[in-house]
């Protein structure tokens, strides 16, 4: 039996710079006029049903996306509200922990259980990373709920519980404060860690931190904190934009940490408390040698790779406290614990609060939005302190006089 000819329709003609073409009209994916044009009717035709074809897949995808593709689109929505920094962290967890296992499916595909599996292999990682992959993965099916692209959200029921904790690093002691400002004493850490232990404040404050912020002769010297430090493909920026309306404030500081401004406002040629070399604020890959000068001064063991008959052998050195560095004798291992830019922060806090300042105040000093932060600090060094709290128990389970009196009551 022959095949049947298709037929072609008849088409209107137009000139184009002198030469004649058969036009067609369709309407596109956002249901506007699109003209289409060929030399002949037949491939004006063929064109016509391409172009369907293309219009029919593109408003298929926008009814019925991967999550690949909605987890694009969701990050390109959130690009206006968060800084670059977050959306590229976000960027990556979603590419490692959701489209990897989930990217291939449709959204109206996934079921919870196609959740909780992808989850799973998040329950060997941190806590925290758990806790953000969880809340991005809500985040998305959320939105696509919103946009009426899913009847039902396959997070609802979804636990964000999961991971293992983070060790909770307890604040330095005095002894150990007094070991680190003498190992780090004319050394270029030196006042990035005075920053921090004695004002509190965080590390893209201290690195944003310019003079004309630093009041040293006023009765009561005091830091005023209005800028935030982040990098953009290693390139600093400091903006006027804090993390929260909180971090905003004045901070009073204590005559050791004005002594050592003042010496190192005397012989500053930068805008910036902490500046590099050209005067500018530091790149991330700079403070990351900065803080190298602490790192390599601690006992904590670290592991070395060497070459050897073009295998890769792993060389783990435990140093020794009191030792010096083979490769570099002025380098000598003083500090037996931990130190990062976050813990003197947390050092000051829990200062303020051995000192008896009300957790209000502390609030107002750390910069913290929410009360809770201050408070779980607070109430691990209140409750940290049994010898104190001794009294107060027996009093509160010791038996009054009128119960005693009245056992039957």
């Amino acid at each position: 039996m022959a095949k049947k000819k298709t037929e072609v329709p008849q088409y209107g003609t137009v000139m184009r710079k002198g030469i004649p073409y058969y036009r067609t009209r369709i309407l596109d994916a956002d249901g506007k006029q699109v003209s289409l044009y060929a030399a002949t009717c037949e491939e004006l035709y063929e064109k016509q049903l391409e172009a369907r074809r293309e219009v029919e897949e593109i408003i298929f995808r926008r009814q019925h996306p991967t999550v690949a593709e909605y987890c694009e689109k969701w990050l390109l929505m959130q690009s206006a509200k968060v800084s670059t920094a977050t959306l590229k962290g976000y960027t990556t967890d979603m590419k490692n922990y959701i489209i990897k296992p989930l990217g291939e499916m449709y959204m109206e595909e996934v079921t919870a259980d196609d959740i909780r599996l992808a989850l799973v292999p998040l329950s060997n990682k941190s806590e925290g990373l758990y806790s953000t992959v969880n809340m991005l993965l809500k985040c998305i099916f959320y939105s696509a709920e919103r946009s009426q692209i899913l009847e039902h959200n396959p997070c609802v029921g979804i636990s964000g519980k999961g991971g293992k904790p983070a060790k909770k690093k307890d604040a330095l002691t005095d002894q150990q404060v007094e070991v680190l400002l003498d190992t780090v004493r004319g050394l270029p850490p030196y006042l990035f860690i005075m920053l921090g232990l004695y004002s509190g404040l965080r590390r893209e404050e201290i690195l944003a931190l310019q003079w004309d912020c630093v009041f040293l002769d006023e009765s009561t010297p005091y830091i005023s904190v209005r800028r935030a430090w982040r990098t953009e493909h290693n390139r600093p920026v400091v903006s006027t934009v804090l993390k929260t309306k909180a971090a905003k404030r004045d901070i009073p500081i204590p005559k050791c940490l004005v002594d050592c401004l003042r010496e190192a406002k005397a012989v500053s040629r930068s805008d910036y408390v902490i500046a590099d070399s050209e005067g500018q604020p530091l790149a991330a890959s700079q403070f990351q040698r900065v803080w190298q000068y602490v790192v390599v001064r601690s006992t904590k063991p670290r592991n070395y790779y060497k070459y050897v008959n073009g295998q890769s052998i792993k060389y783990t050195v435990e140093p020794t406290l009191g030792m010096t560095q083979k490769n570099n004798p002025n380098i000598q291992y003083t500090l037996d614990f931990d130190v990062t830019p976050h813990l003197l922060r947390h050092t000051y806090i829990t200062n303020l609060l051995y000192a008896g300042v009300d957790p209000k105040t502390v609030q107002y000093l750390a910069g913290h939005e929410n009360s809770k932060t201050t408070m779980d600090i607070y109430a691990k060094v209140k409750y940290n302190k049994p010898w104190e709290l001794a009294a107060v128990v027996n009093e509160a389970f010791q038996p009054s006089t009128e119960y005693r009196e009245n056992p039957a009551s």
